[in-house]
C-alpha cells in the first residue's frame, strides 16, 4: 500500500467536525491577537505552521511570543478534537530544516476522553483576556492542584509568586513599559494591532482599559487607552500571579509553554476564574533575570499570568474578533 493509499483510508474527523474544531480553537489567545498560525490538512493528518506575515518585528523579533501563541492554539485544537471523540497523536517540530513547521497531528477515535475535557472545551468560548483589576481567585488551592497536574506533561515549571514578589514585578512591568515608550517601531506596531474596531484580528477598543482602570493594575502591558471609564471602580488588583518557565529557551520549549498556557487558562475559566496572560515582562533580558530570581534562577521565565475573579454581578466581558477559518486552514490532499 502506498502512502497515498494510507491517506485515503485513514480514519479522520469529517470535514464539518474539522472546521468546527478549528473555529473553536481560533479562540486561543495570541500576542496582540495576531492569530499567527496556519493549518494544512493532507487527507490524513493536520499540520501546524506559523504565519510569517504575523511576526512582530519590534516586540518579538525572535518569534518567541508567536510560537507560544501557536502552542496555545495547538492545545485548544487538541482539546476540541478530544471533546468530539478524537485522540490526537502529535509530533512536534517534525522537520528540523523548517522552523516554521511546528507540529503534525494524526487521529484515532477516543470514545472515553478524560472527564475534564468537555468543561475545558466549553471554556474556549467563555474565556476572555481580562485586563481589569481582579478579586482574589476563589477555590484557588483546588484549581492550582488541577493546573499543576495538567501542566506537568509539558515540562514547564509553574510557580505561584507570593505577595512579597509583587512590588518587584510591578517595577519590572513599569520599567519595561518605560523602555518601550520611546521606541517608535514598538509603538507603531502596538498601535497597528490595538484599538481598531470592525476587524477580525488585533485588540478592539472593547478589549482595552482606560487609564483610570489600568492605574489599579500593578502588573500589566501598556496598550493604547480606552475612553475614560471606571469599571470595577472599587477594586485594586488582587489577582494571583503565576509564572510559566522552562529549562531552556528553544522553539520546542516555547511551543510547550503555549500548550501549558492554554491548559492554565482553560482550567481556570472552567472553574469560574478570570485570567490575563502577560508576555511583555519577558521581552527584555533584564526583566527576565529579575523574574528568574523570584522563581528559580535555573529556569527561563516565559509568561506571567494574572488569575483572579470578576465581581459576580458583572456582565461578561465582550469577546475579541477572530479570523474566519478559511484564512487559516487549507486542504492539500496531493
Amino acid at each position: 500500500m502506498t502512502e497515498g493509499d494510507v491517506a485515503h483510508t485513514a480514519v479522520v474527523p469529517d470535514h464539518d467536525t474539522m472546521v468546527a474544531v478549528l473555529r473553536l480553537a481560533q479562540r486561543a489567545p495570541s500576542v496582540h491577537n495576531t492569530q499567527p498560525w496556519r493549518w494544512v490538512f493532507d487527507g490524513s493528518r493536520l499540520h501546524l505552521h506559523t504565519d510569517p506575515d504575523r511576526l512582530l518585528s519590534a516586540a518579538d523579533p525572535h518569534g518567541r511570543q508567536r510560537i507560544i501563541s501557536c502552542g496555545a492554539n495547538l492545545h485548544h485544537l487538541r482539546t476540541g478534537f478530544a471533546a468530539h471523540g478524537w485522540h490526537t497523536d502529535i509530533t512536534r517540530l517534525p522537520d528540523p530544516d523548517r522552523p516554521d513547521y511546528l507540529a503534525m497531528i494524526a487521529f484515532r477515535p477516543w470514545p472515553d476522553p478524560p472527564a475534564g475535557i468537555p468543561a475545558r472545551a466549553r471554556a474556549m468560548e467563555q474565556r476572555r483576556t481580562d485586563r481589569l483589576p481582579m478579586l482574589p481567585p476563589h477555590g484557588w488551592a483546588e484549581v492550582l492542584a488541577s493546573v499543576r497536574r495538567l501542566v506537568s506533561p509539558h515540562d514547564v515549571a509553574l510557580d505561584v509568586l507570593d505577595d512579597s514578589a509583587r512590588a518587584r514585578l510591578a517595577a519590572v512591568s513599569e520599567h519595561t513599559a518605560a523602555a518601550r515608550k520611546d521606541d517608535p517601531m514598538y509603538q507603531t506596531e502596538l498601535y497597528w494591532w490595538a484599538g481598531h474596531p470592525d476587524t477580525t484580528e488585533g485588540i478592539p477598543p472593547t478589549g482595552l482599559v482606560s487609564d483610570a482602570e489600568f492605574a489599579r493594575v500593578d502588573v500589566g502591558r501598556v496598550y493604547p487607552s480606552a475612553p475614560h471609564s471606571m469599571r470595577r471602580g472599587e477594586l485594586t488588583d488582587h489577582s494571583t500571579l503565576v509564572a510559566l518557565s522552562t529549562e531552556g529557551d528553544s522553539v520546542s520549549q516555547w511551543l510547550h509553554t503555549g500548550e501549558a498556557l492554554s491548559v492554565v487558562l482553560l482550567e481556570c475559566t472552567a472553574a469560574g476564574l478570570t485570567t490575563c496572560a502577560l508576555t511583555h515582562v519577558t521581552e527584555l533580558p533584564a526583566a527576565r533575570r529579575t523574574i528568574a530570581e523570584l522563581v528559580d534562577t535555573r529556569t527561563t521565565p516565559q509568561v506571567l499570568i494574572r488569575i483572579g475573579a470578576a465581581p459576580a454581578e458583572e456582565t461578561p466581558l465582550p469577546s475579541t474578533p477572530r479570523r474566519p477559518v478559511e484564512e487559516i486552514f487549507t486542504i492539500d490532499s496531493q
